[in-house]
């Protein structure tokens, strides 16, 4: 027999998870279009560097990925326009 309180719990998980996979997808997608930009327009992808920071920061605020992958992400994204731009 399964409580009521276990069928609640089960109902909120299987929303959290979809909800979280949607945002993990759409900050890959962003990542990905920021990649793309850094090989063809440096111009672009400068402009677009903010909306990853910001994507990444609010990922980690909400514990979809953690706080130092955040940063190390940034870190990693930013040295590839510094290595286009030399």
């Amino acid at each position: 027999m399964i409580t009521k309180s276990a069928k609640k719990a089960f109902r909120q998980n299987v929303a959290r998870r979809a909800k979280n996979a949607k945002v993990k997808k759409a900050l890959n997608a962003i990542i990905k279009k920021y990649k793309k930009l850094v090989q063809s327009d440096i111009k672009a992808a400068q402009a677009e560097l903010s909306k990853v920071y910001k994507s990444l920061d609010k990922a980690a605020k909400e514990n979809l990925i953690k706080k130092n992958k955040a940063s190390r992400l940034k870190s990693r994204l930013t040295k590839l326009i510094a290595r286009k731009t030399k």
